[in-house]
């Protein structure tokens, strides 16, 4: 019995060697966290237990970090990073060269297909250094802003980015990087005066329409790779089905933060606007008196 689990283990080892040895890219394999997915996956297990147990048990009984300096730094090093890599993706191909119907990978060293895959190498070291985020919230106790969907959000982009850099780093999903890197450069912004003070709030009526961005994003990131997949094109539609699956899943989560957030809000208003002009105060134990 030994011996044959032993035999069993050892054709999944040689399986996922002859796997990674026939598609990942030989251009990227000495890069930054690309050896495998080892390494990743122990970051992002790590993160997770820091986020949702180590890190709210070590602050329970302490005072919350300001962090004022440090998330300055982190906001406008974002900006810089984002900005940076929407030019990259504009410059190494999408700008010019890249065909949006259909746009398969250049594996060779031609100067702009190398330039586009340490682009993609870029944007996954973003995904990574983006962990801080929930790191941040841990430590100044903001734990009700750590949701189910930043968590998916903040692990999936890691993995999902890593798999771009080691087997397709080009082609057809790097759109996605491109305008998701350009929903960033407003993202952190706002990030940015938000954390300046309480005098800056009034600079920040547009927070609405960010995540109205942000669902555009995930409209045109699905359409994108959706429609490619019924077309012929030499880019793996197995990929595109999982970008354009996860995009419809970002679509759908955020889509009900953003009903929640302002829809929802937003009827209430107008009812208790109602209630208002009907002669109805509603007070804080419930209950209703006539004006």
């Amino acid at each position: 019995m030994n011996g044959a689990n032993s035999a069993y283990n050892m054709s999944i080892v040689d399986s996922y060697k002859r796997f990674m040895e026939r598609n990942s890219d030989p251009r990227t394999e000495n890069w930054w966290l690309m050896s495998g997915p080892g390494p990743l996956l122990t970051l992002l297990a790590t993160y997770l237990y820091f986020c949702t147990s180590v890190g709210p048990r070590y602050m329970r009984d302490r005072k919350p970090y300001s962090l004022k300096q440090p998330m300055i730094i982190y906001n406008i090093t974002q900006i810089i990073m984002s900005v940076f890599l929407v030019y990259e993706g504009l410059a190494a191909g999408w700008w010019n060269d890249y065909n949006f119907t259909c746009q398969p990978v250049d594996y060779s060293y031609d100067p702009k297909a190398f330039r586009m895959a340490g682009a993609v190498w870029w944007y996954f070291s973003a995904k990574i250094m983006e962990l801080l985020d929930t790191v941040f919230f841990v430590l100044r106790k903001k734990n009700r802003q750590i949701s189910f969907l930043h968590l998916y959000h903040h692990t999936m982009m890691p993995i999902c980015s890593w798999i771009g850099v080691k087997f397709l780093p080009g082609g057809h999903g790097t759109l996605l990087g491109v305008i998701n890197s350009f929903i960033h450069v407003i993202m952190y912004t706002y990030y940015l005066i938000s954390g300046l003070g309480p005098q800056y709030q009034k600079y920040l009526w547009w927070k609405r329409h960010l995540t109205s961005l942000q669902l555009i994003q995930f409209v045109i990131v699905f359409y994108h790779n959706f429609t490619v997949m019924f077309g012929d094109c030499n880019y793996p539609k197995f990929i595109n089905f999982l970008l354009a699956l996860n995009a419809g899943l970002f679509l759908y989560m955020f889509g009900k933060f953003y009903y929640q957030s302002y829809v929802k809000v937003d009827t209430k208003k107008n009812d208790d606007t109602m209630d208002i002009g009907n002669n109805n105060v509603t007070l804080a134990n419930g209950k209703t008196k006539e004006c």
